[in-house]
């Protein structure tokens, strides 16, 4: 019994694990639109410090890597990620960086990090996301009621 358990534990997580690898994450903002306006999606933009940021790391495990999240993820979002880390060996090319300072300066002008908006496909915020969240679950129900722009 205790072996059948740990099996299927074991095949839940490897299941949650391969979902969660779907998730594509962009790091462009104008194909980001365009994708939403040819998929009838809303873009999740999200301003992470994925080396430094505490709150961000923990977004990313426990929201971002989950399977609920990809399953909604996949059918309703175009996911853009812009991130801001300080090690080197994560550096982002010169035109990412920029690229992302720009975004930053139009959608996060305070800097706060973790920092997750809504958005229609033409670029204007719909919504934003709070942070902490419940779990997973909650997360994407608060999504799955957002009114429609």
């Amino acid at each position: 019994m205790r072996i059948k358990i740990l099996s299927l534990a074991l095949l839940l997580s490897t299941t949650a694990t391969a979902l969660a690898q779907e998730v594509n994450w962009m790091t462009d903002f104008e194909q980001s639109k365009a994708t939403a306006k040819s998929e009838g999606k809303v873009i999740l933009m999200n301003f992470s410090g994925s080396d430094w940021c505490g709150n961000c790391i923990r977004l990313d495990k426990t929201l971002f890597q989950s399977a609920a999240f990809a399953e909604y993820a996949k059918e309703h979002l175009v996911l853009l990620k812009l991130d801001f880390p300080v090690k080197a060996k994560n550096k982002l090319s010169p035109e990412q960086t920029k690229h992302n300072e720009q975004l930053a300066e139009r959608y996060n002008s305070k800097g706060e990090f973790p920092t997750t908006l809504i958005l229609d496909a033409e670029g204007v915020i719909i919504r934003k996301m709070p942070y902490p969240l419940d779990t997973p679950e909650a997360y994407v129900k608060g999504l799955s009621e957002m009114p429609d722009k």
